[in-house]
């Protein structure tokens, strides 16, 4: 399937040096699925729906201080390859072209609502991310958006005191609340100050109850449930305890399942690829590929590296932190770490990752390799 119906021409383009004011009345006022931001004739970036709409980015501001730089795409390109694009460019939207013009846009939801279907096929266990990080419902939100910064992620399961589900928290839950009007009240009746924002409970702004899916549903399931209430996850729980939090499932996951395959090489997806500099995408697959050789009786299906630059650097070079998330047919495992660099920050986060696999049952690694990595281990 390729994306020639999917792609829309439904969208609204804008001069990087336009206001943000002028862009948002033109967004309310035509109602796209996105803008496309040209700089001097050239394609220069894109502006999401709720990017735009939820910014608390001042009108005076240009457009080009909120755009988001966005592969281009052909109108004719593979699904599976457009998937891979949009998760790797780390973005919802993305403008396509048919014979070097400009035709349009396409984004995230339509992908799935045109797959849907197919999604059939897929359970929720197969995909979902276990490795999940929370937050409590009494902890403030400084903590919150300290946790989805550091993690570069989009949204926190928020648990109680007796670490059971209690709601969710998400990117946008925070944002809409700081562009609220100072006069209106949350729970509580706690006013939205921005001021002592920072200090406030994240019971007063996570969302509950947390809408939550179960292992063995259909990936099919799952997704109309997102489409349905305009949510981009769902909280993982057992199919006989809501309670429990077992993991997360967001679109972005689905996305990058559509681009696994069957070929005997291993599938290596990169996000914020652009952050590499002296490392390489064939150079994250031969490291990978080596550490899974390296073990017995563990076939890696799919492996997702991601790259977040923190704004600390060090002489000129940035703080990055790097993920990397095996799929694997002895279930998932995962490493990250943090370096000057993205070739740094890989390499901590392979040395975690390592540690990690050594530390679960059923693999058997040789024994010289085994004692070399320890005692590598032990110095980091």
């Amino acid at each position: 399937m390729d994306i020639a119906d999917i792609a829309t021409p439904d969208y609204v383009e804008v001069n990087a040096t336009e206001r943000l004011g002028k862009v948002r009345s033109l967004f309310e006022r035509e109602n796209p699925k996105g803008i496309i931001v040209m700089d001097d004739g050239d394609y220069a970036g894109v502006i999401g729906e709720k990017q735009l709409i939820n910014s608390h980015v001042e009108d005076n501001t240009k457009a080009a201080a909120l755009m988001k730089p966005a592969p281009k795409i052909d109108r004719h390109e593979n699904v599976r390859e457009v998937a891979r694009m949009l998760v790797e460019g780390d973005t919802k939207i993305a403008p396509v072209y048919e014979n070097g013009d400009l035709y349009g846009i396409v984004t995230q939801d339509a992908i799935l609502e045109a797959v849907l279907e197919n999604l059939d096929a897929l359970t929720v266990e197969q995909i979902y991310t276990d490795d999940v990080i929370t937050i409590g419902e009494r902890d403030h939100l400084g903590q919150a958006i300290h946790s989805l910064r550091e993690n570069g992620i989009s949204r926190l399961p928020v648990v109680n005191g007796d670490s059971r589900l209690a709601g969710v928290l998400t990117t946008y839950d925070l944002v809409e609340f700081m562009v609220r009007d100072e006069g209106r009240q949350g729970k509580q009746d706690r006013r939205g100050d921005i001021d002592r924002m920072l200090d406030l409970p994240v019971y007063d702004l996570m969302t509950s109850p947390a809408l939550t899916a179960t292992p063995a549903e259909s990936v099919r399931d799952a997704v109309a449930r997102m489409l349905e209430n305009d949510i981009a996850g769902l909280v993982i729980t057992p199919a006989d305890d809501d309670g429990e939090v077992l993991g997360v499932l967001t679109k972005t996951d689905i996305l990058r399942a559509l681009t696994y395959t069957e070929q005997e090489r291993m599938d290596v997806q990169v996000t914020n690829i652009d952050l590499l500099e002296t490392l390489t995408r064939e150079n994250i697959i031969n490291a990978i590929t080596e550490v899974a050789d390296k073990y017995q009786r563990m076939n890696v299906m799919h492996a997702h590296v991601r790259f977040h630059e923190h704004k600390e650097k060090l002489r000129g070079t940035p703080l990055i932190q790097c993920q990397i998330r095996l799929r694997t047919s002895h279930g998932q495992l995962a490493g990250s770490g943090e370096g000057y660099g993205s070739e740094h920050a890989f390499h901590v986060a392979l040395d975690k990752l390592e540690r990690n696999v050594l530390e679960q049952k059923g693999f058997e690694a040789d024994e010289r390799y085994r004692g070399q990595l320890l005692r590598k281990l032990n110095e980091l």
